[in-house]
């Protein structure tokens, strides 16, 4: 059976994930999850970890990315992958937007 999804960033729900953090679930199946990220300048995401690689790219503004060993900061155009099992989070420099592919799928984000 082909499974075929489509959504936008208006029409899904949004969540708020810690204050100034906002995610709305796109698109998934089991292998794989599309979310859209909305983050306000000065938030933040404490270090944590999933089992689910997480592969990201910056639509606008900027953000600091940390992880166990140090950080890099990141800005519209840039990519970016924490693998599955990694400590990482984040400290917004400038009102962002963010996509993130999720694989696998994280049930929590349906």
């Amino acid at each position: 059976m082909t499974r075929i999804s489509r959504a936008s960033v208006g029409s899904g729900k949004r969540v708020q994930m810690f204050p100034g953090i906002w995610r709305t679930t796109l698109c998934y199946d089991d292998d794989s999850m599309l979310c859209h990220f909305s983050l306000e300048k000065g938030s933040s995401i404490p270090l944590h970890k999933h089992d689910a690689a997480q592969n990201g790219y910056v639509v606008k503004g900027r953000v600091r990315f940390l992880f166990e060993f140090g950080s890099f900061e990141a800005g519209a155009g840039d990519g970016y992958l924490f693998e599955g099992g990694k400590m990482h989070g984040s400290e917004v420099l400038e009102d962002c937007e963010l996509l993130e592919c999720f694989t696998p799928m994280r049930p929590e984000y349906k």
